[in-house]
């Protein structure tokens, strides 16, 4: 019999599904979708803004006071504002609801990896297991049946402009622009980022409205809760592992923002940007539950150093690759690649914060998202600014960074634990030389 905490962890995980199967297919959209003077990628750099402001304060407030269950529920309301808002897309409607969208993403999330962590430990407490293993596991569960809400969310974005008219061939000297070439793509208006008609808008954002235990802990003063997130900055290792989501955010938003318009809209038009984001989201989901196992056997390290080279490998063809329509598997390859790496990334930083900072969850995991959102509020900010080569750039240096400082992390963990092992071991040489002496 299946036991209740896993229970749990399934009904949180389709409550996700349902809800991110609306707002996936969106988010990949906004930049092909609103490409007019970048409303799309400043409604995208405006939520990750609004994210970051609720990370520094509310989720150990407000996770404190309502509790897990209660602040999910809280959150989803946010997404759901943010769906309706672009049903009369413009500046005055998305703006507004991307801030509320982010200060919920923050508590959403934060709320979320809490919940799994309880309930990992608590589970791993009852059949005797360690802690992570079962951390692990409930994530890799988790973010296998999360991240499948992209396949079916983008799978209704591609079948609802799949009903546009065919359009004429794409020029060669349209296709020289593309890819890393593509300087300020965002401000131009060309044959393959044609926006589709508003009845084809109307009919998507019609389908993704409809798609639409609690822990309870210590209550803590209310400023003690507020300024706990900030507090927990002191720690060393938190503020080395800090790049790891900085650069999730960072690889999370050149795949929405940048490789679905500069690579598939450009080359191949705005019909097949759902396709290409199915093949990320189904090897995502495969792998974050395969990650989630394997990590029991091969530890966390192996997992981060294949995350790190897929991604540096996919980052160097990318400035070396010149998309054009008659290449169509490349483009799938990799998004494909794109999504093996990302869920590293996915089920192996939330394992680690939670393992790592089991004591102080809420304001960890506040951390994180934190982190994460400044990640993708500084690559939507300069998205509009920069060639897609600079940004593939800016990706290599802040991925090199990141493995550096989470090397030293994990050093730093090994000499930590060496310690308490090497004074065990000299305890009973000490006891002997003390009875000698007498």
């Amino acid at each position: 019999m299946m036991e209740r905490s896993l229970k749990n962890v399934l009904v949180v995980s389709f409550g996700f599904l349902l809800l991110f199967t609306a707002y996936g297919g969106l988010q990949s959209l906004q930049s092909s979708l609103y490409s007019e003077e970048g409303l799309g990628v400043t409604a995208l750099s405006t939520l990750y803004g609004g994210m970051l402001l609720s990370s520094m304060f509310l989720p150990p407030l407000l996770i404190k006071k309502f509790g897990c269950k209660w602040t999910i529920v809280i959150s989803m309301c946010c997404y759901v504002a943010f769906s309706l808002g672009n049903f009369y897309a413009s500046w005055y409607t998305l703006i507004p609801t991307s801030i509320l969208l982010g200060l919920g993403a923050a508590l959403l999330w934060s709320a979320q990896c809490t919940y799994l962590t309880i309930m990992g430990n608590t589970q791993a407490e009852k059949v005797g297991k360690v802690g992570r293993d079962v951390v692990n596991q409930y994530f890799g569960v988790f973010f296998l049946i999360f991240q499948s809400s992209g396949v079916w969310g983008n799978l209704i974005s591609s079948l609802v402009f799949g009903q546009m008219p065919t359009q004429e061939a794409i020029p060669e000297e349209q296709l020289l622009s593309c890819g890393a070439s593509d300087c300020l793509m965002a401000a131009a208006s060309t044959n393959s980022t044609q926006r589709p008609s508003q009845t084809l808008v109307y009919t998507l954002l019609g389908i993704y409205t409809d798609a639409q235990q609690e822990s309870e802990g210590e209550k803590l003063p209310f400023w003690s809760a507020l300024l706990s997130t900030l507090r927990l900055l002191r720690d060393k290792r938190l503020c080395l592992l800090g790049l790891l989501p900085l650069y999730s955010g960072f690889e999370q938003a050149f795949l929405a923002g940048d490789y679905t318009r500069s690579y598939t809209t450009c080359a191949l038009g705005i019909q097949f940007v759902g396709y290409v984001m199915i093949c990320f989201s189904a090897t995502n989901s495969l792998c974050s539950v395969l990650y989630g196992s394997l990590s029991q056997h091969t530890g966390r390290i192996a997992l981060y150093a294949l995350g790190a080279v897929t991604h540096l490998s996919c980052i160097i063809a990318l400035l070396l690759w010149r998309p054009h329509p008659h290449q169509l598997a490349v483009f799938f390859v990799f998004s494909g690649l794109w999504g093996v790496a990302d869920a590293v990334w996915q089920t192996q930083n939330n394992a680690l914060y939670g393992v790592l900072f089991e004591k102080n969850k809420e304001a960890a995991f506040a951390n994180y998202r934190l982190w994460e959102a400044l990640g993708f509020v500084i690559a939507f900010g300069y998205s509009t600014f920069l060639c897609v080569n600079i940004k593939l750039y800016i990706l290599l240096g802040v991925l090199s960074l990141t493995m550096l400082a989470y090397g030293t992390v994990e050093y730093l963990e090994a000499k930590s634990l060496a310690r308490p092992a090497a004074s065990e071991q000299t305890k009973p040489a000490e006891g002997a030389g003390a009875e000698t002496a007498m």
